[in-house]
Order: C-alpha cells, then structure tokens, then sequence
C-alpha cells in the first residue's frame, strides 16, 4: 500500500467511525423534551400505578452503523486477491458482511432499558405507556400524572 492509499484509508475510516459513533447518541430519556415539543399544549389526566414491567426498547436503526461498516468492509475487502476481479470481489463481499454487522451493531448499541407502566386513570380507564427509564422511581400505588401531547405520552409524577 502507497502512502497515498494509507492516507486516504486512515481518511475513510476515520470518518466512518464518526459516523458510526454519531449514530449511536442515545435518544432523549422519557424526562428529556425534544425542542418542538417545548411551548406545546399537552393533556395532563391523573392516575394511580397499577403494575410496572422492565422492558427492553430496540435499538434504532439509522442507517449510519449499515453506512460505516459497509465502508469499512468495502476497504478491508479490497485488499484481498491478487487482481482488479478479485479486489473488486472482495471489496464487495467486504461491504456485505460490513454492512450488516454495522446494522447490528448500531442495533445493539442504542438499545435500552424501559419500563411499561399501567395506570388506572381516575376517569377508570387503564392505559399502559411504555418509556425509558428515565431514573424516577415508580411503584405499584403512586399517583401519578400521564401527558401527552397527541404525539408522545408520558408517565410522570
């Protein structure tokens, strides 16, 4: 490999893992408001908590982990073969296997640890939110208020 090809593959690279790293910021916690849901009219209904079950919230899937490990297959690949068909070959194959181990990485990566909380409402309707856990502790018992805005819903005390 030239200094030139070096160069341009520490290039690459780098930028795949910023890409694959950025991909991986974990989503806003239940706690967290996103700005276009600040200065929004959101119904409150008060409940009680009937039962809480861990839950676990699947990864996303951004596309960014398929993107970086495709790149990075594409060059390991590359490198395999003794000509252009077989580099070509393997650049593909590379970014196959890349690809999809980078999907399931970034999977993995951003999945987290939720909780489906069932309220009883005080109207006497149930209603179950799942959501991260956002470090309130809720128990069986609590009163507490659910928000929702038409778009999310969350369980709050």
């Amino acid at each position: 490999m030239t200094a030139s090809e070096s160069g341009r593959f520490g290039l690459v690279a780098a930028l795949a893992a910023v890409l694959l790293l950025a991909g991986c910021a974990p989503p806003p916690r239940a706690d967290v408001y996103y700005p276009g849901q600040a200065m929004r009219a959101q119904s409150v209904e008060l409940g009680v908590i009937e039962t809480l079950r861990p839950v676990q919230i699947a990864g996303t899937q951004t596309g960014v982990g398929t993107f970086g490990g495709a790149t990075l297959g594409g060059i390991a690949g590359s490198t395999v073969g003794g000509g252009s068909r077989a580099n070509a070959a393997g650049a593909i194959a590379g970014a196959i296997i890349g690809g999809v181990i980078g999907s399931a990485v970034e999977q993995g990566a951003t999945q987290r640890p939720g909780y489906e909380v069932t309220v009883r409402l005080d109207s006497g309707r149930m209603l179950a939110v799942v959501q991260d856990d956002a470090g309130e502790q809720f128990r069986p018992g609590d009163r507490v208020r659910v928000l929702s805005d038409g778009y999310m819903t969350r369980v709050a005390r």
